[in-house]
């Protein structure tokens, strides 16, 4: 079974080449195998290890909630924060 995942911007600071702002969302569907939303391919590139391990049910003993995790983007002069977030059926 796996879980679609939702990214939603948390924090920006500094000026994101790729336009992310607050609030912005992306949905990574698994059962259609697409993906919604803008997002910058640095940022996703380093997220997608996350997501994969949460689409397929893993869980980290040091977060809070369990669907649902932080991601930072690479980009460490302009940081964009994500907020992972597996979607339960």
């Amino acid at each position: 079974m796996t879980y679609n995942i939702k990214l939603i911007v948390k924090n920006q600071e500094g000026t994101c080449v790729a336009g992310h702002k607050i609030g912005d969302e992306v949905l990574i569907s698994f059962e259609r195998n697409e993906i919604s939303g803008k997002i910058c391919l640095h940022a996703l590139y380093s997220i997608m290890p996350k997501v994969f391990a949460m689409a397929y049910g893993a869980e980290f003993p040091w977060l809070e909630n369990p669907d649902v995790s932080t991601h930072a983007c690479p980009d460490a002069w302009n940081p964009v924060i994500y907020e992972v977030r597996r979607i339960r059926k």
